[in-house]
């Protein structure tokens, strides 16, 4: 029997391409560039570049002492609620040449989770450490060329201390309304990518639950 065409797109979605070959283009302290010829699903045979990175995580931390008691995160301040704050960095990023607001970022080493990553990057970067981690988002960067995945995760019950940034880091740390930062994204003064993601995920949840 003839597979329906709702069959043979669902084959292709959950198939793999085939490696034909593959070799190491450039080997770096960040990543790496592999080429490879591959068939992908479909019968489609083509080279593909593609840049290997470990991952990455985000870490979307938000003062608690923003929220009124029963963890409301209304964008207006009214009826006695006021709205969170998000712990923001602003630094030199030399690809975009250009000084950029954004969450707190790192890579995950060698040997680390991506929990553990994204608490060493919160300290480092920004001195703060959260008594409360919960994840919410995981995606692809840029899946037409890139296999970095990022995972943000939202951290409360911020605690302040010493920031320990390496060498080449100059970064400024700044608490900014809920508010204020949803405008600063929609209109453009934030072009973080996942930046973006974490603000307009906390501004659609009316309510946080630990």
């Amino acid at each position: 029997m003839a597979k329906s065409a709702g069959t043979k797109s669902a084959a292709i979605r959950s198939a793999k391409a085939r490696v034909l070959s593959s070799r190491v283009s450039y080997r770096g302290p960040v990543f790496s560039v592999a080429t490879d010829e591959v068939e992908e699903p479909g019968g489609v045979r083509a080279r593909r570049d593609v840049v290997r990175h470990a991952g990455s995580i985000v870490v979307l931390a938000i003062d608690d002492e923003a929220t009124d008691h029963g963890g409301s995160i209304a964008a207006a301040k009214s009826g006695g609620k006021s709205e969170p704050r998000i712990l923001l960095e602003r630094q030199y990023r030399h690809a975009a040449q250009s000084m950029m607001w954004e969450l707190p970022a790192g890579r995950i080493d060698d040997g680390e989770t991506a929990l553990t990553a994204a608490k060493r990057e919160l300290l480092e970067e920004t001195g703060y450490r959260a008594r409360h981690w919960k994840r919410i988002l995981h995606f692809y960067v840029s899946p037409g060329f890139l296999d970095e995945t990022m995972t943000i995760y939202l951290a409360r019950g911020l605690r302040a201390g010493i920031a320990q940034p390496e060498a080449d880091e100059r970064i400024a740390i700044r608490f900014v309304d809920l508010s204020e930062a949803k405008g600063m994204a929609l209109n453009g003064r934030i072009r973080d990518a996942k930046t973006i993601c974490g603000i307009l995920w906390l501004a659609q949840r009316p309510r946080l639950e630990r």
